[in-house]
């Protein structure tokens, strides 16, 4: 049988997404305003200059691959600055410098970011070719031919099989089965078939269109549509008539620029950039104003052996000297540091998609980092925004109870009327009567079977109304073995259900139903079908029974039901709510199930309006709306189903996790509100010691409000207090921030979706945000999609913090694009929102280590990086700016320019990327221990303006010592045969070595976890930079580039001296001891949480390998590893460490625990 490709809620579980494109934003764009073609008419169609079906996602070809990229890479500040800093210095009067110096550095970052770009969009040729010269037969001249896809035209019929990709957007004209969903011959459409169509757009779930065949016009929408990128299943071959080709088709408009998400890192990065510039800018106007000072009161000495060239001044030395230092200094502006960011980005992406603790076996399912410009981002997150159903939940559904005509079923009572406990012991209903039941299914309440197997009216209507409202496609490969292809979880167990109390639902048609009941094979007639949608929240069929009895049958949301039945109803709706919160306060997912006859002559003359509405091309979803509402009224109400959905493993305690780590969780579902809050309490979210859990459930702006206005402490204002601010690039942005306030014990919030569109209004928002924030938990249930994504919006405005939303079903995409970061769930609702997130993952329970270990390394890693960036490139540059007063601020280099080139790119890159890729101040064990350890991420204490001034005030500290110390002791100072040191080559080489050397052990004391690489990096750095060093100071290198390399000799001349040694040894010291000193103090006086919990881990580990045999026996326990090696360990630390390899020995009475890796 053939099931379509539907896009309402999720992605259709047989048709199979093949480009992550779909997850792009929603951009309406059109370029026509209505399409118009005939079937297999070219000449026709081709005057309308309609797209083809060739695609092209690439961005360059071989001739305009280096001036594109060139071009759009000078588009970065940056690059285009340090490309301005290269023609200054080719000017011989500004620059000081070679081209070289800049050039180099500049060439390599251009390089490998081009070589990144060539790559990227290589595999975007190859992969478009692949796809355009895939063939497909093409019904052309009365025959089919293969072409290739490219050459598809609009209007073109074609032949898909089995397993074959869909090549453009199609209309389905016929296939091989009887079921087909359009029942059109092949022939009539070929010879005079015109179809009007909405133009091209990116609207997944609807399509707006009609077929004109012999005079009469039929209705087209988004269930006769086949898309492009789906695969062909269930079906030997199908005919579909092509709409939208290549660019025009939805996958392809789906896939335009979305939102590009920066983090708080760039944002803030960004800012200090522009601050660097106006340093930069006025350091070197002060170095000008030096240089003018001096030409006017020192310059005319020199001018007997440095004659001024004609027309030379006092004014003119300095402006040139202005530029020429901002050539020497231009290090204050790294050109390497987005390089080097984004591929340290890279690596701690690569760490989250191969940690196999985050991959779930059973689905073989791997976490993937989507994105690879967050990760830092995930060390801050402040607020999580998660849906529940599939998130929380597992999804899977089991039918558990119901209730039936006032009476409850589902649940066992002994004789005296106690409720009995159901566990795996209890005795089930047999259903071995039913040739057809799943014998999966399991229920033990008997009186229900019993009660439809007498033929009971009501009963056997309401699992007759489950077998024939659905949207389920049976598939039966033998006799009596049935499978049910389901849109969602929920209607795959009603259909079940009803199959095993006897109503078996054994195949459709476009205008049929058949199903077994209660043995008997009864044809329904399918009249109509008015869709579930996430603003009806209902679905009803109707339907002609064998005897020719015309029913409405219904199911939907309780509160929706209930608003639409005949008032005879009352009674029985009262006994229904109070089975329906019993189940609801159960954790329970519930429907109301209700019907309604209608009438021949009524139905009739609906049906000719429902024609006239479904084949309008204006207005067609209002119309349809209307006529809905309509008939969906005076319902007689039947029962309600509960199902239900058992927690995710793990859930409870990750949401204990991240609670201590002071992350809010806000839930944002559309159940009821006594399954949202029973859910709630299963999660350890709702807790019975909380103070008091407020439920804002009013109908009316006053009321809402008045319910918002709770007093959590006896001292609160009135009004929210509102921070206003400048931010952003220019301080141009404005942010207003609501201020968190002092709350007098844990609160929770549940509120209604009817009171949450009141509370989101513009009056009340601020009230709702304020309360919301001093809640500990919030639940929001009853939610439609934009209202969660509303919710997310509210909080990035005005709380101006980092947030999280995490979801599973297409309803969650647009809170998952909302958020800072979004990420997906992969489980029973398809890949919508995997598609639009940023990580993606099996289950819940996998955030906490995506956040508190890799989100916290990755933002722990890069503050570090940063910070020691900054201060080896501030403190490069502020030693040219000592020397500027010892040289008549002639804008001398104080280095030699070799070394200013290779500075950045070769000695001080790789061991500043090691410590940024490796690095952890405690293991993954340690940081699930200590959740408090991710609180600093969320309060940007690593990484700030403050830090940033900082690390200005050190670098300038460290500068003065690189320069004066050096100075001082080569000033005057000799060789040991007498002969001068003293020249400005020695102290180039001397001051450069001091440089080097402070900035590794700089580096050495910042890293906290020591691997091979990071030891080759550090040791390998100093080793290339003696080895070039050497190099470039001998005489091989001065005799074949003489004025390339002037520092002959210099090299083996100064460092066999030993005063030299003694002075990078002094020089080192005093830059480091200040450090060190600050740090030990800061440790024992002011420790962070950091410090806290690594002296506990080095004590812990310290008191496992060195302790007395007289206390081993009652301190350890036997512990084996993983190898089969027994050891002990103490007791109270078996839950945080893992011997992966050890052996035990004894030595003098004292037991030693040797070779402990964590």
């Amino acid at each position: 049988m053939l099931y379509l490709y539907k896009i309402k809620q999720h992605f259709s579980p047989i048709a199979v997404a093949t480009s992550s494109s779909l997850s792009a934003g929603f951009f309406y764009f059109f370029t026509e305003e209505e399409r118009l073609f005939r079937a297999n008419d070219r000449p026709f169609n081709l005057s309308y200059h309609y797209a083809d079906n060739a695609i092209k996602t690439s961005k360059y070809n071989l001739f305009t691959f280096l001036p594109l990229n060139l071009f759009e890479q000078f588009q970065r500040l940056a690059n285009a600055y340090f490309l301005f800093l290269m023609a200054l210095q080719v000017i011989p009067q500004i620059s000081s410098l070679s081209w070289f110096t800049t050039a180099v550095p500049l060439i390599l970052v251009l390089s490998i970011t081009a070589v990144k770009d060539a790559s990227d969009d290589i595999n975007r040729h190859k992969s478009d070719k692949q796809v355009n010269n895939r063939m497909v037969k093409v019904l052309i001249d009365g025959e089919l031919r293969n072409e290739k896809w490219l050459n598809v035209q609009v209007g073109d019929i074609i032949k898909l099989e089995n397993n074959q990709f869909v090549t453009a957007d199609l209309m389905l004209l016929s296939s091989s089965e009887t079921v087909c969903v359009c029942f059109i011959t092949l022939t009539s459409i070929a010879l005079s078939g015109e179809v009007r169509c909405e133009p091209p757009n990116n609207r997944l779930d609807k399509f707006k269109g009609t077929l004109t065949l012999d005079g009469q016009t039929y209705s087209l929408d988004n269930d006769k549509v086949l898309l492009r990128g789906c695969t062909l299943r269930n079906t030997e071959w199908c005919f579909g008539l092509v709409i939208f080709g290549g660019p025009d088709t939805k996958l392809m408009q789906n896939s335009g620029k979305t939102t590009f998400k920066r983090t708080s890192i760039d944002h803030l990065m960004n800012v200090l950039v522009l601050c660097i510039f106006g340093f930069l800018a006025s350091m070197c106007t002060v170095l000008a104003i030096g240089n003018g000072i001096w030409e006017v009161r020192e310059g005319s000495v020199f001018t007997a052996f440095l004659p001024r060239e004609p027309g030379a001044n006092a004014a003119l030395s300095s402006f040139l000297s202005f530029w020429s230092y901002i050539i020497i200094l231009n290090t204050l502006v790294p050109i390497s540091l987005y390089v080097s960011v984004e591929i340290i980005r890279l690596g701690n992406s690569f760490f989250i998609d191969w940690d196999r603790k985050m991959y779930y076996p059973k689905n073989d399912t791997p976490a993937q980092a989507r994105t690879t410009t967050l990760n830092e981002e995930l060390g801050q997150i402040k607020y999580i925004f998660s849906d529940k159903t599939g998130t929380l939940t597992q999804n899977i559904m089991t039918f558990n109870r119901c209730s039936i005509n006032g009476k409850a079923y589902g649940e066992l009572f002994d004789f005296s009327g106690q409720r009995v406990e159901i566990t795996e012991k209890t005795a089930r209903v047999d259903f071995s009567w039913n040739q057809l039941a799943d014998p999966k299914f399991t229920f033990h309440d008997h009186s229900l079977l019993e009660t439809v197997r007498e033929g009971n009216p009501e009963a056997q209507a309401f699992f007759r109304l489950l077998a024939l409202c659905h949207t389920v496609m049976p598939e039966e490969k033998k006799e009596g073995e049935l499978y049910y292809q389901a849109q969602s979880p929920d209607e795959g167990a009603l259909v079940t259900a009803a199959r095993n109390f006897g109503f078996v639902f054994r195949s459709r048609t476009p205008e049929t139903i058949t199903a077994m009941e209660m043995g008997r094979t009864v044809t329904y007639e399918l009249l109509a079908v008015l869709d579930f949608n996430n603003v009806r929240k209902r679905m009803s069929v109707i339907v002609r029974n064998p005897e020719g009895k015309l029913t409405l049958y219904c199911k939907g949301a309780d509160t929706i039901i209930f608003e639409r039945l005949h008032p005879s109803c009352n009674k029985l709706k009262e006994a229904t709510i109070g089975h329906l919160n019993e189940y609801a306060g159960d954790g329970l997912r519930t429907l109301a199930l209700a019907y309604k006859d209608l009438d021949e002559s009524y139905m009739d003359e609906w049906r000719q309006r429902h024609h006239e509405a479904s084949t309008a091309m204006e207005g067609r979803e209002e119309r349809l709306d209307e006529l809905y509402e309509e008939i969906e009224k005076d319902l007689l109400l039947l029962g309600a189903t509960a199902v239900e959905d058992k927690l995710q493993d793990g859930v409870p305690q990750t949401i204990e996790q991240l609670a201590k780590a002071d992350i809010k969780i806000w839930v944002l579902t559309g159940d009821k509100q006594e399954t949202a809050e029973n859910i709630g309490y299963s999660c350890n979210m709702l807790r019975e010691e909380m103070k008091e859990i407020f439920v804002v459930a009013a109908n009316t702006a006053d009321g809402v409000k008045e319910e918002l206005q709770r007093k959590m402490f006896p001292e609160a204002a009135e009004e929210p207090s509102v921070k206003k601010a400048r931010a952003g690039l220019f301080w141009l942005q404005k942010t207003e921030t609501v201020q968190d306030e002092k709350v007098d014990g844990d609160y929770g919030l549940v509120i209604n979706g009817h009171s949450l569109a009141f509370a989101l209004e513009k009056n009340l928002q601020l009230e709702l945000l304020r309360t919301a924030c001093m809640c500990q938990t919030v639940i929001c249930c009853r939610v439609t999609p934009l209202q969660k994504a509303q919710v997310v919006q509210l909080v990035k405005k005005y709380k101006q913090a980092v947030t999280l939303a995490i979801g599973d079903g297409a309803n969650d995409v647009s809170m998952i694009k909302a958020a800072h970061i979004g990420v997906g769930i992969s489980g029973q609702e398809g890949m919508q929102a995997v598609l639009s997130s940023d990580y993606s993952f099996a289950q819940f329970r996998y955030l906490q280590r995506l956040l508190l270990v890799h989100g916290r390394w990755s933002y722990l890693r890069m503050c570090k990086f940063l910070q020691y960036f900054f201060y080896k490139n501030f403190t490069f540059t502020f030693v040219h700016f000592w020397y500027a007063f010892f040289c008549g601020f002639s804008a001398q280099t104080v280095y030699d320019e070799w070394f200013i080139t290779l500075y950045n790119m070769v000695y001080t890159a790789l061991p500043v990327l090691g410590m940024s890729i490796f690095d952890q101040d405690v293991n993954d064990r340690w940081s699930f221990q200590y959740p408090q350890l991710y609180t600093p991420g969320q309060l940007n204490l690593y990484f700030s303006k403050k830090a940033f001034v900082l690390c200005m005030m050190h670098s300038c500290y460290s500068s003065l010592i690189l320069f004066f110390i050096p100075w001082a002791a080569m000033h005057d100072t000799v060789r040991d045969d007498g002969k001068d040191l003293a020249d400005y080559q020695s102290f180039a080489l001397l001051a450069q070595t001091c440089l080097l050397i402070v900035m590794n052990i700089q580096l050495c004391l910042d890293t906290y976890y020591w691997t091979a690489v990071n030891q080759f990096f550090v040791w390998g750095s100093l080793a290339a930079y003696f080895a070039i060093t050497f190099t470039m100071y001998s005489n091989g290198m001065f005799l074949i580039f003489t004025s390339s390399f002037p520092f002959i000799g210099t090299a083996r001349n100064s460092l066999s001296q030993p005063s030299v040694w003694l002075t990078i040894f002094l020089t080192s010291l005093l830059c480091i001891l200040p450090v060190v000193a600050s740090r030990f103090l800061f440790v024992q006086l002011r420790p962070t949480i950091n410090d806290k919990v690594r002296c506990h881990m080095t004590q812990t580990i310290a008191s496992l390998l060195y302790t007395p045999s007289s206390q081993l026996s009652s301190m350890v326990v036997e512990v084996k590893t993983l190898k089969g090696v027994t050891v002990w360990i103490r007791k109270e630390f078996v839950h945080c460490v893992i011997i992966i390899k050890i052996s035990v020995k004894h030595y003098r009475g004292r037991w030693t625990l040797t070779k402990l890796l964590n």
